[in-house]
Order: structure tokens, then sequence, then C-alpha cells
């Protein structure tokens, strides 16, 4: 054997036992896609919780503080603009709501289906401007 592959043997072994792990140690895939937050079992496990509860505690990075008109201001990407609205869009059934309408007040937990919350610049792109804080996407049961 050259010098060389001596060398680079060892190494290859070390690589060769690390990459493999027992099927106990790998990760199991989720029962959701990752984009889903919030699914109707989820609502209809912790019925004492709000959706924006229960927003809170599955997305990281989301923040909540009240308004001066004393409704609760959601946030995903922090304040983004200086003067415009700093809420996230929410689309309810492809339907986009108006700006600081209490949205989430606005439609019934139990008609939910699914939570997607959207927030890199690829995913919020089709919404346009109005995605820069990021999007909360619900559809409802048909």
């Amino acid at each position: 054997m050259t010098t060389a592959l001596r060398a680079a043997l060892p190494i290859a072994i070390l690589l060769a036992a690390c990459s493999h792990r027992p099927a106990s140690q790998r990760a199991s895939r989720p029962s959701r896609p990752p984009e889903v937050v919030l699914t109707a079992d989820d609502i209809a496990n912790a019925p004492a919780q709000s959706l924006e509860q229960l927003l809170l505690a599955r997305v990281p990075g989301l923040t909540a503080e009240r308004a001066s008109d004393g409704h609760l201001v959601l946030r995903l990407r922090g304040i983004n603009t200086i003067m415009g609205n700093e809420e996230p869009l929410f689309v309810v059934n492809g339907i986009a709501l108006g700006p600081n309408a209490n949205n989430l007040t606005a439609v019934n937990p139990h008609d939910i289906d699914t939570v997607k919350v959207l927030r890199d610049a690829a995913s919020t792109s089709l919404y346009g401007v109005r995605g820069t804080n990021g999007v909360i996407v619900i559809v409802t049961k048909h």
C-alpha cells in the first residue's frame, strides 16, 4: 500500500462508521408537513387555549403585544416598517384579510383545518409587499 492510501484508510473507516446509525436512533418523520403549524386535532386537544395562544406556543419567534385599541398584535419578523402595518398577512381559504382587522378573532377555531405560517422570502413572495411581515395561511374545513 502506498503512504497516501494508508493515511486515508482510517479516515474513510471513521466516516463510514459515523454515518451509520441504528434504526432506533434515526429521526422519525413528522406526521405533518413542516410548514403546517396547527391542525384541527391540535386545536381540539387544547380547548382552553385561544388560537393566538396556540400559535405563540408553536411558532418560534412569534411575539404578541397589545395595540393602543386593545387588540392583540402578532409579529413574525419584528418591526419592518416605520409607519405601515406590522402584522403578518392573514389569508383564509385563499382570501387575504384586511390589515388591523383583529383577524384571528374573526375565525372560529373549530372551523379551522390547518394553519401554516410562512415567514421566508420565497414563501411570502406570492403575496407581494403585503407578505413582507410574514403570512399566516388558514384553511377551514369545507
